[in-house]
Order: C-alpha cells, then sequence, then structure tokens
C-alpha cells in the first residue's frame, strides 16, 4: 500500500483517488472546515443523502456518493472531540481503520484523508498523527492501493505528517 502526504485541498484532489474521507459532525449535515468544504463542492444533492443515513457516532464511517465531485464516493467520519471524548485516541484509530475497511468493502483502489479532528475538534496535531501512522500501518488492504493524506491549508501540519510518514 503507497502513502503519500500531499499539500492540497481534499475537494480538489479529482479522479487520483475513488474516495475521499469528510471529517464530518454527527448529523451529517456540513459545517465548517473539511465539512463545510466537501459539501459545498459536491452540491446540494449530498446533503440530500446524508439525511438518509441517521448521523454517524464518533469513529464510524459511512459513505455516499460524490455528486459534483470528480471522486466515486465520499466517506463520511466523525474524529473525537478531544477534550471531551472518554478516549479520543481508540476513536481517532477507528475513524481511520473503519474508513479503510468500508473503501475496501466498495472495492476502492485509493482513498485521500484529511487531518481527523485536529480542526475544530481540537486534537493536537502531533498525537492525531502519531494514531493515523498507526492505523494505516496496521490495516492489511483487501483493494486498497494508495492512500492520500491531503494536508491543507496549514503548512506546518504538512511538516508533522511529512516527518512521521518519513516522506
Amino acid at each position: 500500500m503507497n502513502i503519500r502526504v500531499i499539500y492540497q485541498d481534499i475537494t480538489k484532489i479529482g479522479r487520483i483517488a475513488d474516495a475521499i474521507v469528510n471529517a464530518a459532525n454527527e448529523t451529517l449535515s456540513g459545517g465548517g472546515g473539511v465539512d463545510g468544504a466537501i459539501h459545498r463542492a459536491a452540491g446540494p444533492l449530498l446533503l440530500e443523502e446524508c439525511r438518509t443515513l441517521n448521523g454517524c457516532k464518533p469513529g464510524e464511517a459511512k459513505a455516499t456518493k460524490a455528486y459534483s465531485l470528480d471522486n466515486k464516493y465520499i466517506i463520511h467520519t466523525v474524529g473525537p472531540r478531544y477534550y471531551s471524548d472518554p478516549n479520543p485516541s481508540l476513536t481517532l484509530y477507528n475513524c481511520y481503520i473503519n474508513c479503510l475497511k468500508l473503501a475496501d468493502e466498495l472495492g476502492l483502489e485509493s482513498i485521500a484523508f484529511p487531518s481527523i479532528s485536529t480542526g475544530a475538534f481540537g486534537y493536537p496535531i502531533k498525537e492525531a498523527v502519531k494514531i493515523c501512522c498507526q492505523a494505516l500501518h496496521d490495516y492489511k488492504p483487501k483493494t486498497l492501493k494508495n492512500i492520500y493524506l491531503c494536508i491543507y491549508p496549514d503548512i506546518n501540519n504538512l511538516r508533522v505528517f511529512e516527518e512521521a510518514f518519513k516522506i
């Protein structure tokens, strides 16, 4: 499995990733940050489909069509709120693992992740990157060949990811 860290807006990654991961809120209704950007780029049909999914619990993953985006799917996951989740490291680990499992179930070859929970949910970047790294190395893919870590817009976060993945 090939893992690449890139400085790229996840909504503009295009067809190189079969699916992009949305760092969503529990209602899957859009919001700020990555979640809002993905909803805006995908268009209003995304929200319609999300309303049929009955939300998403922290650590889980659910898939929708990508609509106006060039990807096949959007995989939504809800990361931990660092200061209120009883076990934020396990929840974050599960976010990555469950997204990878779902991508394999869908038969996908590539997936792109944002930095989950490091924005409004307050997860310290260095801790979050260690968990991301551990989950990606623990997972044994069936169909997945390429994983992209789209770090944007904070260039300092990019350096933390590059160091962790020895890019």
